[in-house]
């Protein structure tokens, strides 16, 4: 299976490397490599979110989620989906109409200078975070597929993936993002049917312990996830990348609302996936990653079909991680329009995510959430507010701005301070509301914000 496994691997990293040594020439401008040219279609953007979404957390991620709480592990890209259909009728078009080239752009436009600058930042330091998480779980299953713990592979897919970005832009990303999604259903698609159909004798038993909540997984739980998950979907940097490089706003919403509506589909897929392992998998028997440890299970042909897709999962996601994160350090921090600096940030980027990937421990839904938690409580209800109120309420951009600072402060106590003995003992069970608490600090201060009509 590792000469074939190998094998595809290769030709597949050559197609990516291929389409983007060709969009090298489509390159003009820099809105050509941050945005694709703002002129993508219906198609393509919805193919290019869904790719976006479906990383290694909606994955492997989930499965494990799954494996370990039950059923409700669906509730993490369930809040997704619900995200993307309210971003479609709430901001989609709203967004769109505004012109901009990333989310802090889109925060300087509806509240400056000061508000690009803090938003830039804050997503610049976690999206490293994240593309670290979606490298380690390549890392990961490199290393499974190929029976063998080993650096060698993994970090040079890693620098494959920086070089086919750092070459094409966005342009490739989309291009490749199409591709990458075909190969993510196909293996998904291919896993589940036969883990149904040709080892499905407990189905019923499977199907009856279907719940939305257990003891796993309550309430707050429930709670955190919509606002924290769901709010990062809604209106995140690598969501919103969609819609910048829409060619209209009507493209922009109904990409958002058929990728939300697919997300559910696949949510369902991949959680039943999770299901059947935690039916049918020893805990005594798994070591490592449920998806994984599915490899071993099904035919060769089936286990490489579905290495692929968990791999075009990671690389689509990561990808989109890196070109948006090198693009906003370039343009909102730097304030620069400059294609060959977002190169050298693309490059420097990356190798800092390979640094934290392969001399840290931390597993991809530890460092998403973790990055989640710094984003959300701080930027969601500020920016959306903003977006809302943009030339129709003025607002205390100085207050606004506090808002911003107050829930981030939370997130980043949630995610990093509360690692120091001492302040973990000092807030106990609490520390799991922070960032929830953060949210309803900074909505509250936006909304006071607001100036009264005159």
């Amino acid at each position: 299976m590792n000469y074939i496994l190998i094998t595809a691997l290769i030709i597949y990293l050559i197609i990516f490397i291929a389409i983007s040594l060709l969009d090298i020439k489509k390159v003009q401008s820099f809105n050509d490599y941050a945005v694709a040219g703002k002129s993508q279609t219906t198609f393509a953007v919805t193919m290019s979110l869904l790719a976006t979404t479906i990383g290694a957390s909606t994955t492997i991620g989930l499965c494990d989620t799954v494996y370990s709480i039950g059923f409700p592990g669906i509730w993490w890209l369930l809040f997704g989906a619900v995200g993307l259909i309210l971003q479609s009728f709430i901001l989609s078009e709203k967004v769109r109409d505004l012109d901009a080239a990333t989310l802090p752009d889109l925060a300087r436009i509806v509240s400056g200078r000061t508000a690009e600058m803090v938003i830039a930042l804050i997503i610049v330091i976690s999206w490293i975070g994240v593309i670290a998480g979606q490298l380690a779980a390549m890392s990961g299953l490199i290393s499974f597929a190929f029976g063998k713990e080993g650096k060698v592979i993994p970090i040079i897919i890693s620098v494959i993936i920086i070089v086919y970005t750092l070459a094409g832009g966005q342009l490739s990303v989309v291009r490749t993002d199409k591709i990458q999604f075909i190969f993510i259903m196909i293996g998904i698609l291919v896993c589940f049917g036969y883990l149904y159909i040709m080892h499905g004798y407990n189905n019923t038993e499977i199907f009856s312990n279907i719940e939305l909540l257990n003891e796993n997984y309550r309430p707050v739980n429930l709670l955190n996830q919509l606002f924290v998950i769901g709010g990062v979907y809604f209106i995140g940097p690598d969501i919103m990348s969609r819609n910048f490089i829409s060619k209209n706003k009507k493209t922009a919403r109904i990409s958002a609302l058929a990728a939300g509506l697919m997300l559910i589909l696949f949510s369902v897929i991949i959680t039943l996936i999770g299901m059947w392992c935690r039916h049918n998998i020893p805990a005594s028997s798994m070591s490592g990653k449920a998806l994984m440890y599915v490899i071993t299970l099904i035919p060769k042909p089936l286990g490489i079909m579905l290495t692929l897709g968990l791999l075009s999962a990671i690389l689509s996601s990561t990808d989109t991680c890196l070109i948006n994160a090198a693009g906003i350090f370039v343009k909102d921090i730097l304030k620069r329009d400059n294609v060959s600096l977002v190169r050298i940030a693309v490059a420097g980027i990356g190798l800092l995510a390979i640094l934290l990937t392969f001399c840290g421990d931390g597993d991809i839904m530890t460092l998403l959430s973790g990055a989640y938690s710094v984003y959300t409580p701080g930027i969601i209800f500020p920016l959306t507010i903003a977006v809302l109120c943009y030339k129709k309420r003025d607002l205390r951009k100085g207050l606004w701005l506090t808002g911003v600072i107050a829930g981030g402060l939370f997130g980043i106590t949630a995610t990093y301070l509360t690692k120091i003995p001492a302040v973990s003992a000092a807030l106990g069970s609490s520390a799991s509301y922070l960032p929830l608490l953060g949210m309803a600090v900074s909505l509250i201060i936006s909304v006071i914000s607001i100036k009264p009509n005159k």
